[in-house]
């Protein structure tokens, strides 16, 4: 139970409190809180702008390492190659 009120702690001290319930149902406590993806968070049905403050009160908290937290948000945000074609500038 103790697990269960971190969370709800953790989510109401970042005004996203509405989603305790989704994370409770999910399993997600504060120690895994640092593996969470934006994938994860969307799965749980999170809207963009909410994912974007988790990830940053993540962050935050100093439990996330920097270079995964960097590559979970250039990731969501990163276009996609087409054709594994590259542009090169020519001078």
């Amino acid at each position: 139970m103790a697990a269960m009120q971190q969370i709800a702690d953790w989510l109401k001290k970042i005004d996203l409190s509405e989603y305790t319930e989704r994370f409770v149902n999910n399993g997600i406590e504060i120690d895994v809180l640092s593996e969470l993806t934006d994938q994860d968070l969307e799965k749980l049905g999170v809207l963009l702008g909410h994912r974007r403050k988790m990830l940053r009160a993540i962050r935050d908290l100093g439990s996330a390492p920097v270079s995964a937290t960097a590559s979970t948000t250039s990731t969501a945000i990163e276009p996609t190659r087409q054709d594994g074609a590259e542009r090169r500038i020519s001078r």
